[in-house]
């Protein structure tokens, strides 16, 4: 049709020239015949597959779903590889990475003959990082989560990946669980393809996908081995390519709305505190103001409507059978923009106004949610001037507001050192802080802000304490625990002088985090600071170090915020 966008991939298969030639025969060496060539729309298969991210290892065979109903719709499937992050087994964190395999999805799109792009997603920094590559580039773009294992279950209970990590560890060190019994619950929670079944970064980022209007109805919670997750990929297949046909890019439907629906979902589901990076770095991709105030203004009054691990008993398997986001959304009612766009080319409000909820223990309605306070509680004050962050639905409301002595930790092997130490001068009134994990100091801002608690409290049947850090925590854990301090302590932030006996004051109603020390011992103790050395000396470590912007700005590399478009770069010949 004469009103179609022209294709970007033209410029390489289009021209009958000696660099035409040149693109066209070598591809051809794959048995590609040449009809292929002749002005179809040329889909990228981002493809995150490896065996060394288990949650992601069945990615060849969404692929080859994919690629079916490309075919059908006349398009012209290629895939290509990108980094991909494993958070099972990568050092010293897969958060080091994101913004590397951000880069790599954006360059590859815009290196190659591409018009437009399926990113398979699935292990958690997989997510952010296809979506925030791809949006610097602003093609068609349509994410496809690799979705849940199945229900984990550990001799007559349910159990969630990471969850009962977390748990049954906790119950090894007080003695009430044996070494050999932990060990046998290994294959049992993670028994099938796919990622983490209970509500932690890899689920509320396929959450977000879907409720950003960037994936498929249905997309966040059909199990990986599911055979209606392929049935999904084989149509977003061939919606990919109407996609091009209609100019619809990533930038038509990633609007303030999506971003503020996506918060709200968040809140809804008991969503990872991780999303709040992931997010705010994705808006800064694509120019949209979203602040950490932001997360608080529009959650705070979202209660969670959603009974799944971490903060309930359910797992993804089961929010599937009762109907998924599409069923948390039609929950929401007005507090959702429902005119906002999605990749399907129908809004979020067509998309779920007749969505079924089969198991309101599951998905609880509105007016009776399953827990008051769903979203994302902001803090501030002199501990962390620009923001810190808590889960309220994961937290202990006793704990909620607490005055207590800090037991300070300098790094990660200092706590490891000390924790079980039962010298260790701490009860459960004190709380635990943590130093030199913050997105510069680690490097790379892992995931060890959920502390395990010292044997000694443990043993008294205590389960939380009030626990800071400037560090993330997988979204798979629970706990009061106040994450994300900023500025971070190795760039000089008020939590790198707390020191041992000083007090600490958390109210999360007032959503205050303050530290008991007179201004003028502050200022004693910031004039003797000295900053650590730097952790990498060369290489991308390096980079990361030298550009990585804070918490509160989403951890983003300062020179990647914003987008370059995809203009096409001139020949290679």
């Amino acid at each position: 049709m004469a009103d179609r966008p022209k294709l970007r991939s033209q410029e390489w298969f289009g021209k009958q020239d000696r660099d035409g030639f040149v693109h066209r025969s070598w591809m051809k060496n794959q048995g590609l015949p040449q009809h292929l060539f002749d002005g179809r729309p040329v889909i990228g298969i981002c493809n995150t597959w490896s065996e060394l991210t288990p949650c992601n290892a069945h990615f060849r065979k969404i692929a080859e779903h994919v690629k079916r109903g490309v075919y059908e719709m006349g398009g012209f499937p290629l895939e290509f590889p990108v980094m991909s992050l494993g958070e099972t087994l990568m050092r010293p964190t897969t958060m080091l990475f994101r913004n590397l395999v951000s880069m790599d999805v954006e360059e590859s799109i815009r290196a190659n003959p591409i018009d437009g792009v399926i990113l398979l997603v699935g292990c958690d920094k997989t997510t952010p990082a296809l979506l925030m590559g791809a949006a610097s580039c602003d093609l068609p773009t349509l994410a496809i989560s690799g979705g849940p294992m199945l229900n984990g279950r550990f001799r007559d209970e349910q159990i969630g990946s990471g969850t009962h990590v977390w748990k049954f560890g906790e119950m090894v060190r007080a003695g009430e669980m044996t070494l050999a019994d932990f060990m046998d619950a290994e294959s049992c929670m993670s028994r099938s393809a796919g990622h983490c079944m209970v509500m932690g970064t890899a689920s509320t980022m396929a959450s977000m996908v879907e409720s950003l209007g960037m994936g498929m109805p249905m997309n966040a919670a059909i199990p990986a081995v599911d055979s209606r997750r392929y049935a999904l990929s084989h149509m977003a297949g061939r919606r990919i390519v109407e996609m091009v046909r209609e100019d619809l890019r990533m930038s038509k439907i990633l609007t303030r709305k999506a971003f503020e629906n996506a918060i709200r979902v968040n809140g809804a589901i008991g969503g990872s505190t991780n999303a709040v990076v992931h997010l705010l770095a994705l808006a800064g991709r694509v120019g949209i103001d979203v602040s950490l105030d932001d997360w608080d203004k529009l959650g705070c009054d979202v209660p969670c409507l959603v009974n799944l691990m971490p903060s309930g008993k359910y797992l993804m398997e089961d929010f599937y059978y009762a109907g998924g986001i599409p069923a948390v959304i039609r929950a929401l009612g007005d507090r959702i923009h429902k005119d906002a766009l999605t990749v399907n080319g129908r809004t979020m409000g067509e998309n779920t106004a007749d969505a079924p909820n089969w198991n309101p223990d599951v998905i609880f309605p509105a007016e009776r949610p399953f827990k008051e306070e769903g979203g994302i509680a902001v803090l501030r004050g002199n501990l962390c001037p620009s923001g810190a962050i808590l889960k309220p639905s994961a937290a202990s409301p006793h704990l909620m507001k607490h005055r207590g002595r800090a037991v300070v930790f300098e790094s990660i092997e200092d706590f490891h050192a000390r924790i079980d130490d039962e010298g260790l001068d701490v009860d459960e009134s004190c709380v635990l802080v943590l130093k030199g994990c913050g997105p510069r100091g680690y490097p790379g801002f892992p995931e060890v802000g959920n502390m395990p608690l010292p044997p000694k409290v443990l043993r008294k049947g205590i389960t939380d304490m009030v626990r800071i850090s400037d560090a993330r925590m997988s979204g798979t854990a629970y706990g009061t625990v106040v994450l994300h301090t900023a500025p971070e302590s190795a760039v000089g932030g008020p939590l790198a002088l707390v020191q041992n006996g000083d007090m600490i004051a958390l109210d999360v109603a007032a959503r205050t985090l303050h530290l008991d020390v007179p201004e003028a011992e502050l200022a004693r103790r910031r004039a003797a600071w000295t900053p650590p050395e730097p952790a990498h000396d060369r290489g991308y470590g390096r980079l990361y170090v030298e550009h990585v912007l804070q918490a509160d700005r989403g951890v983003d590399l300062d020179f990647l915020v914003g987008k370059s478009g995809a203009h096409v770069a001139r020949e290679s010949h």
